[in-house]
């Protein structure tokens, strides 16, 4: 398989580029791959967007998740 990354203007890795061929027979040997074909809803979209955008403004707000686990072990 012959694949290809793709790179933004800044070389961070944007994508992967698969030929058709391969594309084809990843379909035959794994026929639910189609599903994660699918965009995500706009409500997930927007929900994404808010959350970024809160993290944006006030981002000390933002903490590691082994915090909020050790608290809810904590309070259980």
């Amino acid at each position: 398989m012959k694949l290809q990354i793709l790179k933004d203007n800044l070389g961070n890795q944007t994508g992967v580029y698969v030929p058709m061929e391969d594309w084809t027979l990843i379909k035959k040997n794994y026929p639910d791959i189609e599903n994660l074909e699918q965009d995500l809803p706009q409500w997930e979209k927007d929900l994404i967007d808010s959350r970024l955008d809160a993290i944006a403004k006030d981002p000390d707000k933002l903490r590691p998740i082994e915090g909020l686990l050790e608290e809810l072990k904590r309070k259980s």
